[in-house]
């Protein structure tokens, strides 16, 4: 097994990665159903938490069918970030992340996020700052380096975990990156073989498949790994990374019904969390996603982005799966 402190996690565990306006709880609600393994909440701003910003409140949410669930914190302020651990540590979820490595302007040029990888001192004083205002785990989540040039990812993971943090995740790319071109794993492999270091290092960048995830698993060593982008509209690929390391075969992919059904879970969660107008706006980015490469796709992608009302929503739910579309890409 993986423990991140008293945390036991399943031997090689399988992380969904906090994405803004994706990782919502209802979204984690499917991730969780298809085997994530641990799972954040959207990045949650260290400044809008202080002014009570309503927003930053909301994303605080954790229920007890998410567990185990940590609170992900940005900012670019030392004794803010302390004082977030601590209001966020009062939400009770499992651990507290810290986001170094958003690449987004509005972001990292504002000292936050990959910011802080052209800071390092800084960086190591927020994190401090941040394991003495909670009981619970810190781990952070950070990229290669700022740009090419400044790949300092491997003192980045020795002096953080000598302050006390308890697991890293790599994104292997720079921020000058963003999600451009092809992660590169090999200073994650390098740190994961580090005789310093001794907390779990997760890797993140490119899994979108059974076999890849796989391939990294076995070329890099790495203790987990973290999936993002490939679970939008495809909570599966969790269930399906898990059957292939343990049996070498590929899962069939999910029917017409378990597409349905997930959407509609989906739903009904986003609903249950945001009420019906948001819950139901809200929903529209995903319906692309849940029905790529079906029949009619996007007839019913149509329908489902212009409906407002739940109950209309969940009827073209149940057209859709009476229909029995066939996937034609």
């Amino acid at each position: 097994m993986v423990h991140i402190r008293d945390l036991a996690l399943p031997d090689f565990p399988l992380l969904l990665a906090p994405m803004e306006d994706v990782s919502d709880p209802p979204f984690r609600a499917v991730c969780k159903a298809n085997g994530a393994d641990l799972m954040y909440t959207e990045f949650i701003s260290s400044e809008g938490l202080i002014r009570d910003a309503a927003k930053s409140k909301k994303k605080l949410d954790v229920f007890d069918y998410e567990r185990p669930i940590g609170i992900q914190l940005f900012g670019s302020d030392v004794a803010t970030m302390g004082e977030c651990a601590a209001i966020s540590t009062a939400a009770s979820p499992d651990l507290i992340d810290i986001n170094y490595g958003c690449p987004v302007k509005q972001v990292a040029c504002r000292g936050a996020g990959a910011a802080l990888l052209r800071d390092i001192p800084k960086m190591v004083e927020m994190t401090s700052a941040v394991v003495r205002n909670t009981h619970l785990p810190v781990t952070v989540k950070t990229r290669l380096g700022w740009d090419d040039d400044t790949k300092n990812v491997e003192e980045v993971a020795e002096r953080l975990q000598d302050i006390g943090i308890e697991a890293l995740t790599i994104h292997g790319r720079t921020r000058a990156q963003l999600y451009k071109g092809e992660a590169d794993w090999t200073l994650i492999h390098r740190i994961k073989n580090n005789p310093r270091i001794h907390i779990p290092i997760f890797g993140n960048g490119d899994i979108d498949s059974p076999e890849k995830a796989a391939l990294y698993k076995d070329r890099y060593g790495v203790d987990g790994i973290m999936i993002g982008r490939a679970s939008i509209g495809y909570p599966w690929i969790f269930r399906e990374v898990k059957h292939y390391l343990a049996t070498g075969e590929k899962l069939a992919p999910p029917t017409i019904e378990e597409r349905v059904a997930m959407c509609r879970m989906h739903f009904e969660k986003s609903i249950e969390w945001k009420g019906p107008r948001v819950g139901v706006f809200e929903m529209r980015r995903h319906y692309a996603q849940y029905f790529r490469g079906l029949e009619g796709a996007k007839q019913w992608r149509t329908r489902l982005v212009d409906a407002e009302q739940p109950e209309i929503i969940l009827e073209i739910l149940e057209e859709i799966a009476t229909a029995e579309p066939v996937m034609v890409g």
